[in-house]
């Protein structure tokens, strides 16, 4: 039976929100040391390159000459990070941790494929654009083509697998939490899906960002990731009250997603509503019912055994 178990140990409780206080202070230490390295000079806003030289080495190398850039750096970080979340999440709730790594592969084949469709069908038809170079760009890693293809193929490897797909999608909620802020932490080293411009003092620009810009923008990719990190730690704490977790985690990367494209560039495609924003209204409005739904009629595992009795 799926039942859950509260944790053997207190650190699967606290470690999470402690990783990101790591990961927070990894950027605080940057940005000192960046302006440190200024002189002490008031000279205006920090620029990302001066941030980014203070993170090294996490700016893009190169392994037997091939590039590796920070956002794949940061991409393979959240798929490893994710995986172990994802074992503990398994195992407090009666199934099988060691199938954490097996559905890494499926989570894996179906959020790049999704998020490369996406966006290759989405900028083909919006920019009038040949459809294959997108596809087979290095750009266009859009999440939510990604959470697409991840919720099929995670479909499939519960079917393969045995597992109940209810069961694992709470699992996943705090993993995906988790995998998003740290895929925004490679966004903004690479310095794409920035916002406006602004003269807020901890604006950024970015000369050699996707697209380069040398004017001060607000760095909407952090202002999401901090938002993602908090709702990692409040989910977690959630986990056992939740009538499903899954749908939290839908509402409040909804709400974030929704608030923060108001700092970003997207032009309106529904009254004064971006495209991301209307997505987020969909997650939203749909995790939402699905809260209520199980709140009212508590999900239920069927007995083990139940199949081959019925049969």
């Amino acid at each position: 039976a799926l039942v859950s178990k509260k944790p053997r140990d207190a650190w699967y409780l606290y470690g999470a929100p402690r990783l990101a206080f790591l990961y927070t202070q990894v950027f605080v230490h940057a940005v000192v040391r960046a302006r440190e390295e200024r002189g002490g000079e008031a000279v205006g806003p920090l620029r990302s390159e001066e941030v980014l030289a203070a993170l090294d080495p996490a700016a893009a190398f190169h392994v037997f000459g091939a590039p590796i850039s920070s956002f794949g750096l940061m991409l393979a970080l959240a798929c490893l990070t994710g995986t172990w979340i994802c074992q503990k999440r398994m195992e407090e709730e009666g199934l099988d941790g060691e199938l954490a790594s097996v559905f890494l592969l499926y989570l894996m084949v179906g959020g790049i494929v999704g998020s490369k469709l996406y966006f290759a069908i989405d900028v083909s038809i919006r920019k009038d654009l040949d459809f294959w170079p997108l596809l087979l760009s290095r750009d266009g890693i859009t999440f939510y083509g990604g959470l697409i293809g991840g919720f099929l193929m995670a479909w499939l490897g519960c079917f393969m697998q045995a597992v109940s797909f209810h069961v694992f999608l709470n699992c996943m909620a705090v993993v995906l939490l988790w995998g998003q802020a740290l895929g925004r932490i490679g966004c903004f080293l690479v310095g794409d899906d920035y916002g406006m411009v602004t003269d807020v003092p901890w604006g950024m620009a970015f000369p050699q960002g996707a697209p380069p810009t040398t004017e001060t923008v607000h760095p909407t990719m952090l202002y999401e990731m901090v938002w993602l990190f908090i709702g990692a730690t409040v989910l977690w704490r959630r986990r056992f009250r939740s009538p499903f977790l899954f749908s939290e985690y839908m509402m409040w990367n909804g709400v974030g997603r929704f608030v923060i494209e108001f700092w970003r560039v997207n032009d309106p495609i529904v009254w004064f509503m971006t495209e991301p924003q209307v997505i987020a209204v969909a997650l939203l409005l749909s995790g939402g019912l699905l809260w209520v739904h199980y709140r009212r009629n508590p999900y239920r595992p069927e007995p083990a055994g139940a199949t081959e009795e019925a049969a």
